[in-house]
């Protein structure tokens, strides 16, 4: 009896804690699936952050599928909601959330006026996730086999979106120091409304990666990427046009094993045993695959933001092949973890030294685990990002008289946008 009150009053007090907590809501497309890609694995990150300090409430545009985490389990409330529909606006007015972040920019356009129309004073936060500008424009430059230039950005519609979105939003997280200085540079928005928060990732000790496989115990190499990202159906298909062969044509008994969610039929048709290029679907057991593997080979010809297969090669002592792109903003002024190639016979050359040459391997993992170490500390930048926050919700008011742009585009676009979005609400209605 007497333990049967005191489960009922921690049970109280549990629920009471929970009442008490500051609400954040998450609006995004998808839902969390952080065993098919790196932002799925990023936002999870992010929402274990906030978990200490809000109650948090995740909606979604999109239907679950059978790889979506169960946020119940880790106490996020999770619901479905829809685009252009008044019942967003009885939703979160019942919420009341304290915080709003939006899943990339596409959800601060379809959401974000209905936010600042029924709760004004709510904290807006942008995860960008990457910048989509850039990614689009260095594939259209790739395309028409060109040279990338970072003034192409000023001419394209989806980066005036893109940084109307940042703009509009109280604080964006940006995954990318080169991004940082893009954003910064080249259109100019002040860094008061942006913050740097990458990968959040545990520290590595040396003695962990001792406990991995071994040079000589692991073979062939590996490629491994969400194929709804068109950065890595380009990459495979030029892995098997340009590089593959040359690579067995100097070590033949070695093989390519290519994993990835949602593999299209043209990707899934390039299997070839004989080759030694397999098609492997999605990785059940992503850790054994990565250390029984010896190179992650991934170049990567456009993108942005930071690449998560790099990562979670270095965390299991895998070192990687990849392009000036792919590595991107991710190592700072620290050596790779692998090596860095740009055309076809750097790429071929580098990817044969390292597979063959031990002392050049073990050196790329440990670069691996100081690049883990020192530029994606979890708690150095979990407690910058949250002072950030708390520093901007004391005085939200000033902070966004500071950001006169941002406010301007917010009382052109809440009129603009909410007439088209109504617009769009009453045609569905008469179907």
């Amino acid at each position: 009896m007497r333990l049967t009150c005191i489960k009922k009053i921690n049970s109280f007090f549990f629920e009471k804690i929970i009442f008490l907590m500051q609400k954040l809501l998450i609006i995004a497309s998808v839902w969390v699936e952080p065993n098919s890609s790196a932002s799925g694995s990023r936002m999870l990150q992010l929402i274990e952050l906030f978990l200490s300090d809000y109650n948090i409430t995740y909606a979604s545009t999109a239907t679950k599928s059978n790889f979506s985490f169960d946020l119940s389990k880790i106490g996020v409330h999770c619901v479905t909601i829809k685009v252009n529909d008044i019942s967003f606006d009885k939703f979160i007015t019942k919420l009341k959330p304290e915080i709003v972040l939006f899943d990339r920019f596409i959800l601060e356009e379809q959401f974000g006026w209905r936010v600042t129309e029924n709760l004004p004073n709510t904290f807006k936060i942008l995860d960008t996730e990457d910048l989509h500008c850039l990614r689009k424009t260095r594939e259209i430059a790739l395309k028409e086999n060109r040279t990338f230039k970072e003034t192409d950005l000023l001419k394209t519609e989806i980066a005036k979106r893109e940084i109307a979105s940042i703009l509009r939003s109280d604080l964006s997280l940006i995954i990318s120091t080169y991004e940082m200085k893009l954003l910064t540079n080249l259109f100019k928005v002040t860094n008061s409304i942006l913050h740097h928060t990458p990968f959040l990732l545990n520290s590595l000790k040396e003695s962990t990666l001792n406990k991995l496989p071994t040079f000589e115990q692991r073979k062939n190499f590996y490629f491994i990427g969400n194929f709804l990202h068109k950065p890595n159906i380009d990459c495979v298909l030029f892995l098997k046009n340009e590089i593959w062969s040359k690579i067995t044509a100097q070590i033949p008994h070695v093989e390519l094993h290519i994993y990835g969610a949602y593999m299209p039929e043209k990707i899934k048709q390039l299997h070839n045993t004989k080759d030694k290029f397999l098609i492997k679907n999605r990785a059940n057991d992503l850790p054994n695959i990565i250390q029984k593997s010896k190179i992650c080979l991934a170049p990567l010809r456009f993108g942005a933001g930071l690449k998560g297969k790099f990562l979670e090669a270095m965390q299991h002592g895998t070192p990687s092949i990849t392009t000036t792109i792919g590595a991107e903003a991710m190592h700072h002024n620290l050596e790779w973890s692998g090596d860095i190639a740009n055309t076809i016979n750097t790429i071929v050359n580098a990817s044969i030294k390292l597979y063959t040459n031990k002392m050049e391997w073990l050196k790329a993992q440990k670069n691996g685990l100081q690049i883990i170490n020192q530029c994606y500390d979890k708690k150095y930048h979990s407690k910058i990002l949250l002072q950030k926050i708390h520093q901007i919700k004391i005085d939200l008011k000033y902070h966004r008289q500071q950001n006169f742009i941002g406010e301007l585009l917010q009382h052109h676009t809440l009129r603009s946008t909410k007439y088209l979005s109504k617009w769009i609400e009453e045609k569905t209605k008469k179907r």
